[in-house]
């Protein structure tokens, strides 16, 4: 298989607008008879479905939430960028391009990051149009704050709950086509298979959640914006409902998987509490700009503090090492979030972090509100200061934050061109269910920015492209591929019901995720993957003849839903092992550690591994076939990554 990337021939900043014309359109009149079904309503879907709606296509949006606005992008708290430079500090597109680029530790595709840098300064537009709340200065100008990986102040936000407030604007806009006619919802919906006729995807079964009836959908197009699959570590930031099942199924179709061991680790995190959890919480990034980093000086002091013979009041300044300022002092705090995860756990290894359980850093306010007054701070950050209270019963007003990393976002996803069309033909990948934007390692706010770039300003565009050369016939449900598909799904199901074991599928989606947190997560080596890869084969043969799984397909059935998830998230945890194991360099979020310099930093190998491996299925329990994309950079210099 060839990967056709499809990027238009010409100069970086003009590929866009070249793109833009010289693609096929639909005549408006004929959009009304094409079907386009997209599933996920969080922002990248949202506002597909609402475009494509307001364009005229007629729009079936599936979710297996009971709103759309329950998508997990409402989770989202620090902002959004966008090359606006309203701060006059030295903004631009090309800047924005370029901090994408070298934050992904150039293994992303120059094309795609520099049309996201160009219609970012649209978006902003767009939704300050919908009504989004942006937080504004004292004369009413839109504000910004700086995020990891800059140098400028780019980000603009709504206090600490930004997804919130942008998924709303997109709600509010898919509302508009549902009111007229044009989008039709289907919330409590979850899709379980890709239907394809001829070669292309022309519809997907679902399962309503609710009554557990198999169902049916056809469409000339289908467009994935399903999210990360960052819960195969049972333990993330993620909502937990959150899935890989819509894109695993795709991928077990036909559809490559492009870098699935590129996941992000957050910086800035509640710690874990006990084994009772079942998530973490975040704590947003933008905390950085005004939070100060740092553990003890010495081992000693942090034992002492961790037995809980002095408090962190009685640490002087003297005694406090701010590592990341120390490091890094070009960027202090607001270094990327894999350089700040990696540093985090260097000191806990250290023996120099903070907490009952030693893997905590502080994240220390003092200076600010002796700078700001507390009112100041708590006009900034008072939502996400009141959210750290209630669950740690701790007043970060009057001692520091405890913080450590945790799983937040995956940068891997199925592989797309240009258009952000997969190896299926008509199947698209939208938002972070794609690879294509951020490479080894996203920039804080730029999760919202891509979502919303490729629903509102890509999408609608590329999407015609493909529509144009299709005939209006609709393939009836009835076809035997709708009805072969529905059988396999049905199948699957009764399979997982008969089993009738001993074990909860929890209980082997949290041993999943140990494995995989211990050998796939911050750092990787040769052994640990190695042992990691006959773990997930052992947990993967003892859940098909140990799960228990209750109750009936035909009803709400829960368990039914976790165990369809967690069966997926087993095979994909072989798959990212399968890729760490193949990539031997560090890069980003990916920290081989037989690859990393003197100074413990990633150590990439552009020789070797200057490529997009895109995976392809070739059955379950059987070696993937590797794909590769090799990645050109004529704007963007390959140079080893610094922050100092």
């Amino acid at each position: 298989m060839i990967l056709d990337s499809k990027i238009p021939e010409g100069p970086v900043a003009e590929k866009w607008d070249k793109h833009k014309f010289n693609v096929k359109l639909v005549n408006p009149a004929n959009k009304r008879k094409y079907d386009i079904i997209v599933v996920g309503t969080g922002l990248a879907g949202a506002s597909a479905a609402a475009t494509l709606g307001e364009l005229g296509y007629n729009v079936k949006a599936f979710c297996f939430q009971d709103s759309p606005r329950r998508a997990h992008s409402i989770a989202a708290q620090g902002g959004i960028n966008a090359a606006k430079n309203y701060q006059n500090d030295g903004d631009s597109v090309f800047r924005l391009f370029y901090d994408t680029v070298k934050g992904g530790d150039y293994r992303s595709r120059e094309a795609n990051v520099y049309r996201l840098a160009q219609v970012s300064v649209n978006i902003i537009d767009q939704c300050v149009a919908q009504g989004v709340p942006f937080a504004r200065d004292y004369g009413g100008l839109l504000a910004n704050r700086s995020f990891g990986g800059a140098q400028v102040s780019r980000t603009f936000y709504a206090r600490g709950q930004t997804g919130q407030q942008l998924l709303l604007g997109a709600y509010s806009a898919l509302n508009r086509q549902v009111a007229y006619g044009k989008v039709k919802v289907f919330p409590r919906t979850e899709m379980l298979d890709l239907v394809m006729v001829d070669g292309k995807a022309r519809g997907i079964v679902v399962r309503n959640l609710i009554t557990g009836k198999i169902e049916s959908h056809s469409a000339h197009a289908v467009i994935l914006a399903t999210g990360g699959y960052g819960n195969v570590f049972f333990l993330s930031t993620n909502a937990m409902g959150s899935n890989a099942t819509a894109a695993w199924r795709a991928y077990k179709k036909g559809a490559l998987f492009a870098n699935p061991c590129f996941t992000q680790i957050h910086p800035t995190c509640i710690p874990v509490s006990g084994e009772y959890q079942s998530k973490l919480t975040l704590m947003s990034e933008s905390l950085r700009n005004d939070g100060r980093v740092w553990v003890p000086k010495t081992v000693e002091m942090a034992q002492r503090l961790r037995k809980g013979e002095i408090t962190v009041n009685d640490i002087a300044e003297a005694d406090r090492d701010y590592y990341l300022e120390r490091k890094y002092p070009a960027f202090g705090n607001l270094v990327p979030r894999d350089v700040a995860s990696r540093n985090a756990k260097l000191v806990c290894d250290e023996g120099r972090g903070v907490g009952s359980s030693g893997l905590a850093v502080y994240l220390d306010f003092a200076d600010a509100i002796k700078r700001e007054g507390q009112a100041a701070i708590a006009a900034k950050y008072g939502n996400l200061f009141e959210m750290y209270a209630k669950i740690t019963d701790e007043n970060p007003y009057e001692k520091p934050m405890r913080i450590y990393p945790a799983v937040h976002y995956t940068m891997g996803g199925l592989w797309v061109d240009y258009n952000l069309m997969t190896t299926v033909p008509g199947l698209y990948a939208a938002g972070e269910c794609n690879f294509s934007d951020h490479g080894a390692n996203r920039l804080g706010a730029s999760a919202l920015m891509q979502g919303l770039a490729d629903g509102y300003f890509v999408i609608p565009y590329t999407i015609g492209d493909y529509l144009a050369k299709m005939p209006y016939d609709k393939v009836p449900t009835d076809h035997p591929a709708f009805r072969e598909a529905e059988q396999a799904v049905i199948d699957k199901n009764n399979q997982l019901l008969a089993i009738q074991g001993t074990r909860t599928v929890d209980s082997f989606h949290k041993e999943l995720g140990l494995i995989m947190w211990e050998h796939c997560g911050m750092a990787r080596n040769e052994e640990g993957l190695r042992f990691a890869k006959q773990e997930i084969r052992r947990v993967r043969e003892a859940f098909w003849r140990d799960v228990k799984v209750t109750g009936v397909g035909e009803e709400l059935n829960q368990t039914l839903e976790r165990a369809n998830r967690v069966a997926d998230f087993i095979e994909l945890a072989e798959l990212m092992v399968d890729d760490a194991q193949s990539r031997k360099e560090s890069c980003g979020g990916h920290f081989r550690e037989e690859s990393q310099t003197p100074e413990n930093e990633a150590l990439r190998d552009d020789e070797n591994y200057a490529y997009v491996a895109a995976w392809e299925f070739t059955g379950v329990g059987n070696e993937p076939r590797l794909h590769r994309e090799d990645l050109e950079f004529e704007n963007v210099k390959l140079t080893q990554r610094s922050y100092k």
